[in-house]
């Protein structure tokens, strides 16, 4: 009778213990089920770009005037890039442009005879070249007096243009527009992250990340530098999640 007891007992905790242990198994595959689901959701993302472009006109140009004289004394050439520097001024004044919007960089010299190895020597000896540099706001009245500064070349003033000594004209006002092409920026990757979504079934989270790029400002083509096309562009990193968990 007592083993019969005994047999009961052992028997009816067996079936205790299995049935903690199936429910344990439930519990435990629910909760791990669960932390699978979070950890996949909250590990999708997307990582998007987004562009802003704008025109703006030039606000600033430089305008170059380098200059060449030559001379057999130290006395003529001094007087003659003196001549020529008086002519530039003039007609920049007469353009309209305010004299203190003009400056000059100190000549340089050749002794042309010092530089010669062979027995043919040029006709004079020193040569200097000069420039005077017209910085000014007046964007438009430099493109209108671009095509009259030949009249200086029929005064003698020997002019050289180069790549080095070209018009430049810049735009300086990008402080100002910054705020507005980050947010047009962005906002244009939320529209890409919002199609990814949409494709995908998911709707657009929260940002994890974003990375702005460098501000870029080009001439809006090689005929028209007085425009300027500024760029950016951010990478923004967006978390993904299904519809079902936002009902």
């Amino acid at each position: 009778m007592a083993g019969s007891i005994r047999n009961t007992v052992v028997l009816a905790s067996a079936v205790l213990l299995g049935g903690l242990l199936a429910l344990g198994l439930v519990v435990g595959g629910s909760y791990i089920k669960g932390a699978a689901e979070v950890w996949q959701q909250s590990s999708r993302s997307v990582t998007v770009r987004g562009l802003s472009e704008r025109e703006v006109p030039a606000d600033l140009v430089l305008w170059p005037f380098n200059y060449s004289v030559s001379a057999n004394t130290l006395s003529d050439l001094e007087r003659q890039l003196s001549d020529d520097e008086q002519s530039i001024r003039a007609f920049l004044q007469g353009q309209g442009f305010a004299p203190e919007h003009v400056s000059s960089t100190p000549p340089r010299i050749t002794d042309q005879f010092s530089n010669q190895y062979s027995g043919q020597r040029p006709d004079e000896r020193y040569r200097a070249e000069a420039t005077l540099l017209l910085r000014s706001p007046d964007v438009e009245g430099v493109i209108e007096a671009i095509p009259s500064a030949t009249s200086l070349v029929r005064e003698g003033v020997l002019l050289s243009p180069s790549y080095e000594y070209r018009t430049e004209f810049l735009f300086t006002g990008l402080d100002a527009i910054k705020p507005e092409m980050i947010a047009a920026a962005t906002a244009d990757a939320r529209n890409a992250a919002q199609q990814f979504a949409e494709d995908s079934g998911s709707q657009v989270g929260q940002i994890r990340q974003a990375t702005q790029g460098y501000f870029s400002i080009e001439d809006l083509d090689s005929y028209t530098p007085q425009t300027k096309r500024v760029r950016v562009v951010t990478t923004v990193d967006y978390s993904l999640q299904d519809h079902s968990l936002q009902d």
